[in-house]
């Protein structure tokens, strides 16, 4: 690993934690200037790919996923490490079920999570992912949120 500082390709790593399943933060050490920086290492998944509602294919982003999380999150009582966790919890998930995603997977995967993490978030999610058009289908999402587990 390249130091931030010199640029020296000599360093060691000091300590070591797991933050999620599938990441591990790392605090190293410049050999030569004594610099101490922090390094996130990610397992890279092979290529996944979404199948879209009309057949299209695209690459899976987990960027996405979270985009669409924090958004439902926004002034939410959220820490941004719980959205952190919920996006690890949901990748991992689909991507140990499918190779190739129904994009209709991710968003009943979303819409599960929210729903024991904040129910105010499962509303709005599901009014973009579904579409509401009324606000009979708002009382319907709420309706099933209270008598779903």
């Amino acid at each position: 690993m390249k130091c931030p500082k010199c640029s020296s390709h000599d360093t060691r790593v000091v300590d070591s934690r797991d933050t999620s399943e599938s990441t591990i933060r790392r605090r190293r050490q410049c050999i030569q200037c004594e610099h101490r920086f922090t390094t996130l290492e990610e397992v890279l998944r092979d290529e996944i790919w979404v199948i879209k509602r009309d057949g299209r294919r695209e690459k899976f982003s987990r960027e996405k996923i979270c985009s669409g999380i924090e958004k439902a999150l926004e002034k939410r009582p959220v820490s941004t490490q719980q959205v952190e966790t919920l996006v690890d919890q949901i990748t991992d998930e689909l991507c140990s079920q499918y190779t190739d995603i129904p994009c209709k997977a991710i968003g009943e995967s979303i819409m599960n999570h929210l729903k024991g993490l904040d129910p105010i978030a499962y509303v709005r999610f599901a009014s973009v992912y579904k579409d509401f058009r009324s606000v009979e289908d708002f009382v319907n999402a709420i309706h099933h949120l209270e008598t779903t587990p």
